[in-house]
This record gives structure tokens, C-alpha cells and sequence, in this order.
């Protein structure tokens, strides 16, 4: 069942007409690359290239694609963030080596967005679907509960000796 804010009109145009506008409008205004106090140049120009971006069908797929992406990798972090800080009574800091590796793989999930979002290697795709489709067909559902108590398991005991090795904090 859909609602109005799913119609065709929203969801082709409008959303991916005000992101642009508003994307564009910022960098101008930040960058200044038509001049100082040209607000009104800016949102012009932020205007026009708003609306050839959401004339051609592409461009308007592929950043819906990237914005779904986007959406659920935000969740999984936020949700991420959470749990750490309940591990770690609220404080979220991390050490350069994790702040690296978290940069290294944010690199590597976008440029796989990125192949997703613009359909490029067809038939990796088909392949991870049809991986997918067979790891978790019907009646896998206990095997994959089963696993993921053992992991966590695991994760918790190494959490828990590391922490008692590591000087008891």
C-alpha cells in the first residue's frame, strides 16, 4: 500500500529536484565560485542544473539507488555507535588504527554502491543474488540463528579476555 509522499511525482522529481538544488546551492555558496554574496546567482545556477539533472531518467536512478544505500549505511553505523557506547559507558573514541580501517572500508562500500547504483557488472550481481537466494532459502533460518549466537559468543569471550589482559579496565 502506498501513500502520497511515494507517488511517481514526488519520488521521480521533487525529492531528487530539491537534493540536488539544495546540494548545489551549499557547494556554491560554500566554495564561492561565483563571487562573494551572490545568493541569488547561486540559487540560479543551482536551479537550472537541478532541473537538467531530473529531466534525463539516469542520473535521477542512480542517485535513488546511492540515497538507499546511503540511508541503511547510516542505520547500521548509528546502530553500530550505540552498542559501542554501551560497551563503553557512552564514550565513542577510537584509535587512529580503526578511524584508518573505517575510512578504508566506507572507501570500499562506496565504490561497491557505486557499481550497484549504476547497474555496472551485471553479472556480479546476478551471481551475489543467486549466493543470496541459496544462503538464505527457506529452512536456513536456523543455521544462520545458530551461527550468529556462536560469533557473538566468540566476540563477547575475546571482548571480555582482551579487557582482562588489558589491565583489568
Amino acid at each position: 500500500m502506498s501513500n502520497i509522499l511515494q507517488a511517481s511525482l514526488f519520488t521521480d522529481f521533487l525529492y531528487p529536484f530539491l537534493l540536488m538544488f539544495f546540494i548545489m546551492y551549499a557547494l556554491l555558496q560554500k566554495s564561492k565560485i561565483l563571487g562573494e554574496n551572490q545568493a541569488q546567482i547561486n540559487a540560479f545556477v543551482s536551479l537550472v542544473i537541478s532541473l537538467i539533472f531530473v529531466s534525463v531518467v539516469y542520473p535521477v536512478i542512480v542517485v535513488n539507488n546511492l540515497i538507499l544505500f546511503m540511508t541503511v549505511g547510516v542505520a547500521v553505523i548509528f546502530v553500530g555507535f550505540v552498542l559501542w557506547g554501551f560497551i563503553n559507558n557512552g564514550n565513542i573514541t577510537l584509535n587512529s588504527k580503526v578511524l584508518k580501517l573505517m575510512g578504508v572500508l566506507t572507501f570500499i562500500a562506496l565504490v561497491v554502491a557505486l557499481f550497484w547504483a549504476t547497474g555496472a557488472f551485471p553479472p556480479l550481481w546476478t551471481f551475489l543474488e543467486k549466493v543470496f537466494n541459496w544462503a538464505f532459502a527457506s529452512g536456513t533460518e536456523g543455521f544462520w540463528t545458530n551461527f550468529l549466537i556462536v560469533v557473538l559468543v566468540i566476540a563477547a569471550v575475546a571482548s571480555v579476555l582482551k579487557a582482562k589482559g588489558g589491565g583489568g579496565k
